[in-house]
């Protein structure tokens, strides 16, 4: 018994050709040809319209609407005059319609051709008085517009297509009429001409489009090399200066309680906590140089700091010399990578603002787990002491707003009202993302 795979293997090339002509015939007139696809204004006015008056130019919008009507019009006029030799009724009737298939071409294009193609021997019918059939002037008038429109929205494909299947109908009716005398040979011969003029349009539309493509794509190609080069040279900048100076203060730090006899242990402590501070920040600031330097950088397998560092944040921001207290409400559970990491920086920047401009004043530090997300407020009073307090840029506040917006979240940071200051942050956790063991397990 034949396998039907292979019998359908061994076809012809002709066959397989064939069927691939009558594909091709489906997708341009068949599949889906009396979709609804009505033509869009113009989207530039070109050189013409950019010189009209002011007033004009909201019309020049719509000037290829305009120019489908203004056929419509002619092709009602030529009947219109033809009619006038008797049996008018009958006569503008066979240019109605036409007129009616190239107004579809404004919403239903390739519907219009075959209702221009249908229509034609009803209309040759109506008008079975003239010479020159199957096409009535009207009729063979308004095809060629309906074809030149229908190639002008779709492609050249549908164009080939269409004079393929206006020369059958052709060759098809002086067969079967057996007429004397016929209009197909101009018929063919104009529509191959307007055909060919539109279908060479169409490409070069196409191509300029396909160049402004390549030139957007090339132009965001050099914007990200451009950006990327600056980049680089940023994260060069801050090595070179940044790096270098908390180099040499994690190293002085260390070796500083060494050049004192019988340092106090305070002393050691506080060079201790500021050479840890530093070599922290110098791990940060290669962290952040790498993802400065390169778009595809992948950060380092380092764990990157969560609620559960927040005492070792804490005990830091104490060594330092600000009092701070922590408050935790609620069940205590995980919450995802982001929403951790966010909440951890805006803590870490907000007893930063309060070191440095309220020196000497206590803080607090209130973490609050709650149904919908995680509620944060870090408030301090105001400073105390002969510090004098460091003038700032605001880029602090910049940066918490920024990650809370990141998270859809919500924050406000105002005076209080004994002249301190207080950050509210509620970061939104979806049901979904919270991690539930039991969930999880079941």
């Amino acid at each position: 018994m034949t396998d039907p795979l292979k019998a359908r293997g061994r076809r012809s090339p002709e066959f397989r050709l064939v069927m691939e002509a009558v594909g091709g015939m489906r997708q341009a007139l068949i599949h889906d040809a009396f979709d609804y696809r009505p033509l869009p204004q113009r989207e530039t006015l070109g050189l013409l319209g950019s010189r009209l008056p002011e007033r004009m130019r909201a019309y020049a919008y719509w000037s290829r609407h305009a120019l489908v009507g203004a056929a419509a019009a002619i092709t009602v006029f030529i009947a219109y005059q033809l009619s006038l030799g008797g049996n008018g009724a009958m006569y503008l009737l066979s240019g109605l319609v036409p007129a009616a298939a190239v107004l579809m071409t404004l919403v239903r294009p390739v519907g219009a051709f075959w209702v221009s193609l249908v229509s034609t021997p009803f209309t040759g019918a109506l008008g079975n008085s003239w010479d020159g059939l199957p096409w009535t002037p009207p009729a063979l008038f308004a095809h060629i517009v309906v074809m030149v429109v229908v190639a002008a929205r779709t492609g050249p494909r549908t164009a080939l297509w269409m004079w393929i299947a206006t020369a059958a109908y052709a060759l098809g009716a002086e067969v079967l009429l057996g007429m004397d005398s016929s209009n197909s040979v101009p018929m063919l011969f104009f529509s191959a001409i307007a055909l060919l003029i539109t279908t060479v349009i169409h490409v070069r539309k196409e191509a300029q489009r396909e160049v402004t493509v390549q030139r957007t794509a090339t132009a965001l190609e050099r914007g990200k090399r451009t950006l990327l080069e600056e980049r680089t040279t940023i994260a060069r900048e801050l090595h070179d200066v940044v790096a270098h100076h908390m180099s040499v203060v994690a190293i002085q730090a260390e070796a500083a309680p060494y050049r004192v006899e019988n340092p106090p242990p305070e002393l050691e402590q506080a060079f201790v906590t500021i050479r840890e501070n530093a070599v922290s920040a110098l791990t940060e600031l290669r962290r952040v140089l790498g993802v400065v330097r390169a778009e595809d950088y992948e950060a380092p397998d380092a764990p990157q700091p969560t609620l559960a560092d927040l005492d070792r944040l804490l005990d830091n921001v104490r060594d330092a010399g600000l009092e701070v207290d922590k408050v935790v409400t609620g069940a205590v559970r995980e919450l995802p990578q982001g929403v951790e990491l966010s909440a951890y920086r805006i803590v870490q920047e907000a007893l930063s603002n309060s070191l440095r401009h309220a020196p000497g004043a206590a803080a607090r530090v209130e973490v609050g787990y709650v149904l919908g997300g995680l509620g944060l407020r870090i408030v301090n009073g105001p400073a105390k002491g002969l510090v004098k307090p460091s003038p700032g840029a605001g880029h602090g506040l910049t940066g918490m707003r920024e990650r809370v917006t990141m998270l859809d979240g919500e924050m406000t940071a105002e005076v209080t009202a004994d002249g301190g200051y207080e950050v509210t942050v509620f970061l939104p956790v979806a049901l979904a993302d919270r991690t539930d063991p039991a969930g999880a397990d079941a």
